[in-house]
């Protein structure tokens, strides 16, 4: 399994995993309703070249095979992370959030934050991140709950007690 960014041939199998991985994982903790408007039915709701190539965006290659991405955008926000449903819980997401964390070390960010749902919440839990609070957000019509959660990394005077 190999961590790299985003090329623009991998968006077609992004754009599958983000709808099959919310359909079929997601549909666990959500209502039908609110997983089609989450990833409705046009996989192409989203320019997923320009949204991917706008952040920095990580997916996880399997020899060719997508397993999984996330994104992280220059303020520190982790947007859209997501694992396929044939590599749940097989490391996938930790290697593809450690690739996150270091870049936004080496881009000198000391705070992460994120959104996210009722499935991810303990996967970024696991990773360090605190609950800052539960919200409600519409998308396309439907209301669902998330968390708004964050995570302090490095150390903002530069220094790191090893």
């Amino acid at each position: 399994m190999q961590i790299r960014l985003f090329q623009p041939q991998d968006a077609e199998q992004v754009a599958q995993l983000f709808h099959d991985t919310i359909r079929n994982v997601n549909i666990n903790d959500y209502s039908e309703a609110q997983v089609k408007a989450w990833a409705p039915d046009d996989l192409h709701f989203r320019n997923w070249v320009e949204a991917c190539f706008n952040r920095f965006t990580f997916v996880a290659d399997d020899d060719g095979t997508i397993a999984g991405f996330g994104e992280l955008e220059a303020n520190g926000h982790v947007d859209c992370f997501y694992c396929h449903r044939g590599y749940q819980r097989r490391g996938v997401g930790s290697q593809i959030y450690a690739a996150i964390e270091e870049k936004a070390i080496a881009l000198g960010l000391n705070h992460l934050f994120v959104e996210v749902s009722i499935t991810a919440k303990p996967f970024f839990q696991r990773m360090g991140f605190a609950i800052v609070k539960e919200q409600q957000v519409e998308c396309r019509g439907e209301w669902l709950t998330n968390f708004v959660m964050e995570k302090f990394i490095g150390d903002p005077e530069g220094r790191y007690d090893f």
